[in-house]
């Protein structure tokens, strides 16, 4: 008996010890996983560490000061050395976020995670994230100051990776039980690549044709037209063109194929873009010019953006960096500031491609055979067998879709063509405009900048503002773009880019500021073809109301249209729903919500109840004026937000006003009532459950880890107000992902903060120490130290030197 026990304490101990070492599924190794000497208990970190450090061949010493929130002033010599830091001091405290969104951007996840990642790194190959970053490199390394840079900067991140051991490398690399690569410059175009995507406005090509041939040219040009009855866009209208003597891209005579597909690809957030703007010294209480930026990004743990000052005897410049990339993305100097917003320019197009024969070799091109190539994707796949997915590409670019992935036709398929394949050298802009010094110093510096296409604004010490939209952009015939295109016809090719200089742009307005919210770019005179896919209708026109509003601002003026919660949206619409709809059937618990939502002020505070009605009765709305759009295997886009309180507002008695279900006639008086019970009803049902419907509890908000499915490392219900179309342009889990204030006095005084900390360890004090503070709108003073010798607010400092 006693060896039956021994055999079965053998063999629990054995199991015990597979399990304790093995990952399971999506359960780590818990034996590395929990090991007292490796595991997760050394991730617990004092970021506040005095001394000196050794990294590789640093040309003299480097001096990073830290201040009380964790922002690194980094001091050195020359910029070679400042970039190598900078590599370093940001692996060091963002590495596992730089290294797992270049997985990402290169359909890499697999490796990682296993097969539940493959359907998303098929598509990302598909799109071709990989090829399009070599080309972005190629530009890059052509340049010998940025080829030089982004080495150095590589250089510094592995310093940083040749420290780690089993025992101090971040917590995600444990928990998912893999190790950190080599830092390389393809990485630093991988990770600018993700970005690009995540900007590149809102591709619905193949939806459009769907919605086309379902409802007839004359309705889709109501549902979607290029320019709103109201526009405010981000270039005045009394803006003078005459200085363009580009002509526009004629009309050819031509048909578009009329394809039907069941299903796309992932597009980016729909809520991806931003706020900016600038006022000159003449509006300002300080006599100084001001600028504002905020992009508005998924709200994530580690955050988004890395803040830093980053000086050398001929520069210094501070603001928020992109870990993994180099110099400051949005930030300011002792002579200029800047920001970024998406232009949301429509740069990618769809072209249908006609095979040869099923070889695929071949494809139809001006009436003639051209010849494919073949690019092999190898994805690996952690604990299977790797998969190889040819991708066929053409001179548009990849076949994205074929028989192979979302299609069904071996001798057909639809091919991307993207102004992000094309590459360009991104990084040479924000190397440039870090040492900006004027006006002519900024539209240098943007001119390298190709993808995504975004709104730059500008503001100086010597009282300049001016805004340009910058990229590479296609000089398209009226309506190129909208729909799938032959892409056997050259007609339908891209046949030029409009010339930078013709880009729209404005400086020193009469009006003394500039904005852009995302909203449309330019009016109806601007002589070249501008496709409206979605542009932004409300936080605009609030920004620009607010500075017509009156004649001087300060810094609290900012931070408070910063976080702006007026609901302008909301404003346009409800007195229309509550005036016309027939409220004598309402039970009495749906006449109290009628009356608060009769009372409310249209600002969506976080203590309101009437925000969260809004939020329901529009979500039901919204779904049941546009439900014939719900057609099973046809891919379809719902008409903008915008033009759906139009039709409710002009067209109430529209067809689209029934609703298919009943095969009733209804009108948008019908559907006001119809879907405030549908709301009413969740509403009612959730306080049951939770209490009041109190608008930070029922939105609930919050900042998620990159990897979604740990909670523990995410934050939750956190209290903020507004929504996607108030200034304040926070959801449930994307918003204001960095909020920048700068006043050009000597020097700067500037303002700053983000939905989380500096430290992408969720061990570190410094993780999430700044969401409590960005939800309530505070701020934090960027300490912009004017030399390495300053002692303010500073926590730690650490000396670099080289190890040779």
């Amino acid at each position: 008996m006693k060896y039956i026990k021994l055999f079965a304490t053998l063999v629990l101990t054995l199991v015990v010890f597979y399990v304790f070492n093995t990952k399971i599924g999506s359960i780590p190794p818990m034996g590395k996983f929990l090991d007292p000497s490796e595991g997760i208990w050394q991730n617990e970190t004092n970021d506040i560490v005095n001394g000196t450090i050794n990294i590789d061949e640093l040309s003299g010493p480097v001096t990073v000061h830290y201040d009380e929130h964790l922002i690194p002033h980094v001091f050195a010599q020359n910029e070679l050395d400042l970039y190598k830091a900078q590599g370093y001091i940001t692996a060091k405290h963002r590495l596992w976020q730089m290294e797992f969104q270049t997985y990402a951007a290169a359909g890499r996840l697999s490796e990682i995670v296993g097969d539940a990642a493959l359907d998303y790194d098929r598509q990302e190959r598909r799109r071709g994230m990989g090829f399009g970053a070599e080309n972005a490199l190629e530009k890059m390394m052509a340049d010998p100051k940025t080829s030089m840079f982004l080495k150095a900067y590589c250089d510094g991140v592995n310093s940083y990776i040749n420290t780690l051991d089993n025992a101090n490398i971040p917590l995600e690399y444990k928990l998912l039980d893999y190790k950190p690569e080599s830092w390389t410059v393809k990485k630093t175009s991988l990770l600018l690549m993700y970005m690009t995507k995540m900007l590149a406005s809102r591709d619905h090509d193949l939806e459009y044709t769907n919605a086309l041939r379902k409802f007839g040219q004359d309705r889709f040009d109501l549902l979607y037209p290029d320019f709103y009855d109201v526009n405010d866009p981000v270039i005045p209208k009394d803006t003078d063109w005459s200085f363009i003597n580009a002509a526009m891209t004629s009309m050819p005579p031509s048909e578009l194929p009329l394809d039907s597909i069941a299903e796309t690809i992932t597009k980016p957030h729909p809520n991806n873009g931003s706020n900016n703007w600038a006022i000159a010294g003449e509006k300002s209480t300080s006599g100084h010019a001001m600028l504002a930026n905020d992009p508005h990004l998924g709200l994530n743990l580690p955050s988004i953006w890395f803040v830093m000052q980053l000086s050398t005897p001929e520069f210094s410049t501070m603001g928020a960096t992109l870990p993994g990339a180099l110099g400051v993305i949005s930030g300011f100097n002792n002579d200029v500031s800047w920001g970024v917003t998406n232009a949301t320019r429509d740069v990618v197009d769809w072209y249908k491609i006609e095979f040869k024969d099923a070889s695929r070799k071949q494809y139809k091109y001006d009436g003639q055979w051209k010849n494919t190539t073949y690019r092999v994707e190898d994805i690996k796949v952690k604990g299977n067998t790797t998969i190889n997915d040819t991708v066929i590409y053409t001179h548009h670019g990849p076949v994205t879709y074929d028989h192979n992935f979302k299609g069904d036709n071996p001798l057909s398929g639809y091919a991307m063509k993207w102004v992000g394949h094309i590459g360009g050298n991104n990084q040479l802009t924000f190397l440039n405009l870090n040492k900006s010094k004027s006006y002519d110093d900024y539209v240098n510096a943007i001119k390298t900048f190709t993808a995504p296409a975004q709104n730059f604004v500008f503001a100086s010490a010597e009282g300049d503002i001016a805004l340009w939209i910058q990229g590479l952009l296609p000089n398209k015939w009226e309506g190129q773009g909208k729909f799938l295109m032959d892409g056997s016809n050259p007609e339908h090719d891209w046949q030029s880019f409009i010339p930078q200089k013709f880009n729209a742009h404005v400086k020193n307005p009469e009006r003394g500021f500039v904005s852009s919210a995302n909203q449309h770019p330019v009016d109806e005179n601007y002589p070249f073809y501008v496709f409206n896919d979605g542009y932004e209708t409300y936080r605009n026109r609030v920004i620009n109301d607010f500075f017509r509003g009156k004649e001087k601002f300060n810094i609290q003026d900012f931070k408070d249209l910063q976080n702006n919660n007026y609901n302008l949206k909301a404003s346009e619409l409800v007195p229309d729903m509550l005036n016309t709809m027939d409220v004598s059937a309402l039970t009495s618990e749906e006449k109290d919500i009628y009356n608060q939502i009769k009372s409310w002020d249209f600002n969506s505070g976080i203590d309101d109840l009437a925000p969260s009605i809004w939020l329901t009765w529009w979500s039901k709305l919204y779904a049941s004026v546009w439900d014939e759009y719900d057609v099973e295997n046809v891919a379809l886009n719902k008409p903008f937000e915008y033009q759906t309180i139009f039709m409710l507002k002009n067209h109430s008695q529209d067809e689209f006003m029934d609703i298919v279900e009943t095969s009733k006639i209804e009108t948008a008086e019908d559907l006001f009532l119809i879907s405030f019970k549908q709301a009413a009803e969740d509403l009612l049902a959730w306080k049951a459950e939770n209490g009041d419907y109190v608008y930070k509890d029922y939105k609930a908000t919050y900042v998620g880890h990159l990897l979604q499915a740990l909670p523990a490392l995410s934050r939750f219900n956190v209290a903020i107000g507004g929504d996607r179309n108030t200034v304040n342009a926070a959801s449930k889990n994307h918003g204001p992902s960095w909020r920048m204030i700068v006043e050009m006095s000597t020097p700067p005084k500037a303002f700053g903060i983000y939905p989380g900390g500096q430290s992408g360890n969720p061990g570190s004090l410094y993780y999430d120490n700044m969401i409590d503070d960005w939800a309530a709108g505070r701020y934090y003073e960027l300490n912009f130290m004017q030399n390495a010798n300053t002692r303010d607010n500073v926590i730690s400092t650490q000396t670099l030197t080289s190890t040779k």
